[in-house]
């Protein structure tokens, strides 16, 4: 899907996984753009409910949301209601599982055809990776598994038929891929653990992201700006910040008056938000809403974030409050990187990337440590002051190198 992150790690690298001699064949969901540059096959879902959901996608893409998508997608639910009943009750899982069923059809023709190397799932979508296991099973051909996000949450026991269905599915993965890969050090460590068949199968490649289509020079103002771009919700939200940021003010007012909070991409989260009200922030915490497309300048909405990035004294970084932070890096993070701006991170259990946030120069703290991020909001505070923000001497981590170890790694497969 267009815009999700889950799609944005795998659509950067095709570029250069092509320029590298690799002929992509791609099989993917209706909910994206189709792609001119190689065989690009999108599939509907087999099953009601996710049919339901990309259809939504797809008319609300044609038609915005106005009364003819309220009107045809009430019409699809309506008739679609009966079989969603049934499906929940037979099978129980999350609408994206029926488009396994399509991938595995179409994906066992394009082998008998275009006769690939090998298959490789993404995602994301955990439908992908059962595709690829079924293909694996059918075919016998090489499977690699790139895996976004822990499929167990740890420390506990999966309650739902749904969660359940991960837990076995992380299994088929560890069993069965030739090579798997994780996005962080404790995702792969806990799957090793629960899984020790997986061995040196199991990888972790950081995902990097793309240098920026524009950039802007930053100029110090009389005020210390921190900018937080992308979404805020009930399990990364502004709360924790906002109640650690009233403590700080308390104890250190003068320096708290000249920092503020500048909030970029969708709307402040209602814990979030209630917080700000509570403590009287209004003043400092900002919804600045999305950038759209400008006129005047003629640069997308994309592009005008990619040049507010480089114009903010810092980048906040929210990387949540749950148990499953240990296991997953934010995907902005490696955005923030190429701004060129101290990252500023409230980091939860996660010690590889407080790791990655000071040795790109930035200044980072775990959110649960009241004393340690209070400590750092004055580091921060006397060292912009001081014209002195940290920077990294180390380069941004970029899609390249990803594709570079995911290439590396290939090379030793057996023919």
């Amino acid at each position: 899907m267009d815009g999700r992150a889950a799609s944005l790690t795998i659509t950067d690298k095709i570029p250069h996984l092509i320029a590298a001699g690799v002929e992509p064949v791609v099989i993917s969901a209706v909910t994206g753009t189709h792609d001119q540059r190689f065989k690009h096959i999108q599939l509907l879902p087999w099953g009601p409910s996710g049919l339901r959901f990309d259809l939504r996608h797809l008319i609300a893409l044609k038609w915005g949301r106005d009364w003819r998508y309220r009107l045809v997608t009430g019409l699809i639910s309506l008739l679609l209601l009966p079989f969603i009943l049934l499906e929940r009750s037979l099978i129980g899982l999350q609408s994206q599982w029926s488009w396994m069923p399509a991938a595995v059809f179409r994906g066992y023709l394009c082998i008998l055809k275009d006769k690939p190397q090998l298959v490789y799932s993404t995602g994301g979508a955990y439908s992908a990776h059962w595709a690829g296991f079924w293909l694996k099973r059918l075919t016998g051909i090489r499977w690699i598994a790139e895996i976004h996000d822990p499929m167990l949450f740890p420390g506990t026991v999966p309650a739902t038929r749904n969660l359940r269905f991960w837990a076995k599915l992380e299994g088929m993965i560890c069993g069965s891929a030739d090579l798997a890969w994780w996005f962080t050090d404790q995702a792969l460590a806990s799957a090793r653990r629960r899984h020790p068949e997986l061995g040196d199968r199991g990888r972790v490649i950081l995902p990097g992201a793309e240098p920026p289509q524009a950039s802007a020079t930053y100029s110090k103002g009389s005020d210390l700006i921190l900018g937080h771009f992308g979404s805020l919700s009930s399990v990364r939200s502004l709360r924790p910040l906002v109640e650690l940021f009233a403590e700080f003010r308390k104890a250190h007012p003068e320096m708290a008056a000249r920092i503020f909070i500048h909030c970029y991409g969708g709307p402040i989260d209602g814990p979030g938000q209630q917080a700000i009200r509570e403590n009287g922030l209004e003043a400092h915490f900002l919804n600045q809403g999305r950038l759209e497309w400008d006129p005047a300048t003629r640069l997308s909405g994309r592009e005008r974030i990619q040049q507010r990035m480089h114009q903010v004294d810092g980048l906040l970084l929210l990387h949540g409050t749950t148990a499953d932070c240990a296991e997953y890096i934010p995907s902005k993070f490696y955005d923030y990187l190429w701004a060129g701006r101290p990252v500023v991170g409230l980091v939860h259990i996660n010690p590889q990337l407080t790791r990655l946030i000071t040795d790109h120069g930035g200044y980072a703290a775990e959110v649960e440590q009241r004393k340690e991020v209070l400590e750092m909001f004055i580091r921060i505070f006397q060292d912009w002051q001081a014209g002195q923000m940290k920077s990294s001497l180390l380069p941004p981590i970029g899609t390249a190198q990803a594709v570079h170890a995911i290439l590396s790694c290939t090379e030793a497969f057996p023919k």
